[in-house]
C-alpha cells in the first residue's frame, strides 16, 4: 500500500555544509588576521620604532650633536 505523502529526498546536505564550512573558516580567519594585524602587530611596530628614535637620539646627544632632523 503506498504512502500517501511522499517526504522529498534531501539532496544537497552535503554541499551546503560544506560551502557553510568554508566560508565560516575563512570569515573567522580574516577576522582573525585582522585583529592580530590592528591588536598586535602595528603596536608592537609603534613600540620598537619610538624605543629605537629614542636610542638614536641619546647616541646623537651624546655625541655632543644637533638633532636637525
Amino acid at each position: 500500500m503506498p504512502v500517501a505523502t511522499k517526504i522529498k529526498p534531501i539532496t544537497g546536505m552535503y554541499k551546503r555544509m560544506v560551502v557553510t564550512h568554508i566560508s565560516t573558516s575563512i570569515g573567522l580567519g580574516v577576522a582573525a588576521g585582522y585583529f592580530w594585524w590592528y591588536g598586535y602587530h602595528i603596536p608592537a611596530v609603534r613600540r620598537r620604532d619610538r624605543f629605537y628614535a629614542k636610542l638614536e637620539e641619546e647616541r646623537i646627544r651624546g655625541m655632543g650633536g644637533d638633532l636637525d632632523l
